[in-house]
């Protein structure tokens, strides 16, 4: 696979999941637990099903390493942080920690990968962080610490899982054991948290919709790039669902993008763009482990 191959791959995983605000906001009977558990089975259930006519979905997730399990509980500490940041602290401010991803990946993928971060990526990383901070900067205020911590906690999950990847996590295994471990964990916390597990039949189809299409299509598209693009500019480049987020508000229910918004925005697809294309003047050939 070639790197600007990878590149749009990871590019449409951040389209894909940039739809599930809209789907969510059509969600009205289901605790946020409740629908992380929903949507986890729908992903899970992608998965288990293209694994078994891969060979046996059981066998390949029994045959998953070290790096496999620890790519999956990342999953988990991605999924269930940004749950809990939403429900503890602002959502501006929630966003805003999310792009810390890309700077966690980077001193992982150092670490571990023996990745070099360019200065181009560095400084698409701060560019693209001074974005999403124009973008929210009229809704900062609120939220408590322990929320803030988790919003930090789901950037580090999503960044361990990137460089799991990378460290030679079988991909579609991988995932299949975080959506595992998701559905778990959504259900002990629902239970906990007194919230409804089974409510209306509109709500939990639309949460499996998320897990089927959304989720394991932006998962899927995102895994498979990562194996080309260095953990870094891959956790950078899926910032672009959070341009592309309120697109969709405004042209599906008729949401105001306001000055700030927009021009945040702007920055942010700019950020991505000048990394990927800087990225792919020196990266035009590279290919799959075990492919030619």
């Amino acid at each position: 696979m070639q790197y600007r191959t990878g590149v749009g791959l990871i590019l449409l995983a951040g389209l894909l999941w940039s739809m599930q605000g809209p789907i969510i906001t059509l969600i009205d009977h289901t605790g946020s637990w409740a629908l992380l558990m929903w949507r986890s089975i729908g992903l899970l259930a992608v998965l288990l099903a293209y694994l078994t006519l891969q060979g046996g979905a059981l066998r390949q997730m029994r045959g998953l390493g070290a790096a496999g399990v620890i790519g999956a509980l990342g999953l988990v500490l991605a999924y269930g942080g940004a749950i809990f940041a939403f429900q503890s602290t602002s959502v501006a401010k929630t966003v805003l920690l999310f792009s810390a991803s890309p700077f966690f990946a980077a001193i992982l993928g150092r670490i571990i990968l023996g990745q070099r971060v360019r200065w181009i990526t560095w400084a698409s990383i701060l560019l693209a962080t001074a974005g999403i901070s124009w973008m929210v900067q009229d809704s900062l205020t609120g939220g408590s610490g322990i929320g803030d911590a988790a919003a930090l906690g789901s950037a580090l999950g999503f960044a361990i899982f990137t460089v799991a990847l990378g460290r030679g996590g079988a991909m579609f295994p991988t995932i299949a054991l975080g959506a595992f471990f998701a559905i778990i964990a959504g259900c002990v916390m629902a239970l906990l948290m007194g919230q409804a597990i089974v409510t209306t039949g509109t709500d939990i189809s639309l949460a499996l919709f998320m897990g089927v299409v959304t989720l394991s299509g932006g998962m899927i598209l995102f895994s498979m790039g990562s194996r080309v693009v260095p953990a870094a500019s891959a956790t950078l480049m899926s910032l672009v669902e959070v341009f592309l987020a309120p697109v969709w508000m405004w042209l599906f229910f008729g949401q105001g993008i306001s000055a700030n918004t927009a021009f945040g925005g702007a920055i942010v697809l700019t950020a991505v763009i000048l990394n990927a294309l800087s990225s792919g003047m020196s990266k035009t050939n590279l290919t799959l482990a075990g492919q030619s």
